[in-house]
């Protein structure tokens, strides 16, 4: 692992970064206005609780973001904690937020491994045709 922590934030180099949607949560149904309505992914669960023994676990969403209307009076990031808490996971879990956090892996359903922009720009391009 490459060390890419600014001087006073090494204590991150343990954070693992997961997305919610389409990773832990099943957004089978869309986005549509923000509620957390899936089961489940298959394996989600035990893994955020294995994941949590070496771990700091941050659950990144676009649900979150501030911007997003209240739902029942209840922002998205209290919308995913209620979900993880009604799936018995939420103790697993350090942060939610729609900020990109520091850290050592993120795991994400949309991502791409970068490893040049000539490999990038190709991608993108077949990407865009499908």
């Amino acid at each position: 692992m490459a060390n890419f922590y600014p001087p006073g934030f090494e204590h991150e180099k343990k954070n693992i970064a997961i997305d919610f949607d389409g990773v832990i949560h099943n957004a089978d149904k869309g986005w549509g206005d923000g509620t957390c309505y899936g089961d489940p992914l298959p394996g989600a669960l035990e893994a955020l609780k294995t994941l949590s023994d070496r771990y700091k676990i941050i659950i990144f969403t676009a649900k979150a973001k501030s911007d997003r209307p209240l739902i029942d009076g209840k922002t998205g990031a209290i919308l995913v904690t209620e979900w993880l808490e009604k799936h018995q996971v939420l103790q697993y879990v350090h942060t939610v937020t729609s900020d990109k956090p520091r850290a050592d892996l993120y795991i994400d359903d949309n991502g791409y491994r970068f490893e040049n922009w000539n490999n990038t720009l190709k991608f993108v391009e077949s990407y865009e045709k499908l």
